[in-house]
């Protein structure tokens, strides 16, 4: 594996978001829901993760989201990549992730019904790996969501299977799952907990746990914060990390 990706990039991957995937925003973890037939979501987010005494970051990160058809999401997630290691700061392009969300199950739903959607994701590698800011080459993923809301309570989580072609690079699994609680009509508060297994022959896998909500300003606007750390290999995957956004919908 190449020693670069060792350093602040691997702490994104593997802490702020697998393999650079910032799913479900807040959270790591992604619902099965996509976004309705004609209209955008569009996430514009801060996020990054310390680790090793590095610090890997997207500011921006710019996560696009379109209802192509009933139960039919675009995805488009440009990003700019920070990394700041004791080699040096880079600032520069980031990998773009495309993908498309599609929902299994039927949209009409009662109370407590189960929603699920695939979820299949392609990292562009557009990032520069000479300066920390991507592994080098490209990533897909196929993970499988699905998601209940009982009274206040939204339950979501899943998971699936890594593509990591490369040298020194290997596939892996991940998963997580999120609780949320309807405190108000505005706000909304959780946390979740994910995993991922080992995705380069040198290192092991990972785990962690995130805090955070949605507060909604507007009917189409709302800020999305977490904040979380590693429960598993945390020196070396993710010691503290953060998400932010302003989320508008149009």
């Amino acid at each position: 594996m190449n020693r670069l990706f060792s350093g602040a990039w691997r702490v994104m991957l593997l802490a702020a978001c697998p393999l650079s995937v910032q799913a479900g925003p807040p959270f790591v973890t992604d619902d099965p829901e996509p976004v309705d037939a004609g209209r955008w979501e569009v996430n514009y987010a801060l996020t990054g993760t310390h680790a090793l005494g590095q610090t890997g970051a997207f500011l921006p990160q710019v996560d696009i989201n379109y209802g192509a058809a009933p139960g039919v999401q675009l995805h488009l997630m440009p990003q700019a990549g920070y990394s700041a290691t004791p080699g040096g700061r880079s600032y520069a392009t980031g990998n773009t992730e495309v993908g498309a969300k599609i929902r299994l199950t039927p949209e009409a739903e009662a109370e407590g019904a189960w929603m699920v959607s695939v979820y299949p994701l392609h990292e562009l590698s557009s990032g520069n790996a000479l300066r920390t800011l991507g592994p080098g080459a490209g990533s897909t993923y196929l993970p499988l969501w699905a998601q209940t809301t009982r009274g206040r309570w939204t339950v979501y989580g899943g998971g699936g299977y890594w593509i990591n072609p490369g040298a020194g690079r290997r596939n892996a699994w991940a998963s997580g799952g999120v609780a949320l609680y309807r405190v108000s009509e505005r706000l909304q508060l959780g946390g979740e907990v994910f995993a991922q297994s080992a995705a380069a022959v040198d290192e092991r896998g990972a785990a962690g746990f995130n805090l955070g909500g949605s507060y909604a300003l507007g009917a189409s606007c709302s800020l999305l914060f977490s904040a979380g750390q590693g429960l598993a290999n945390v020196a070396q995957s993710n010691q503290g990390s953060f998400y932010f956004a302003l989320q508008k919908t149009y």
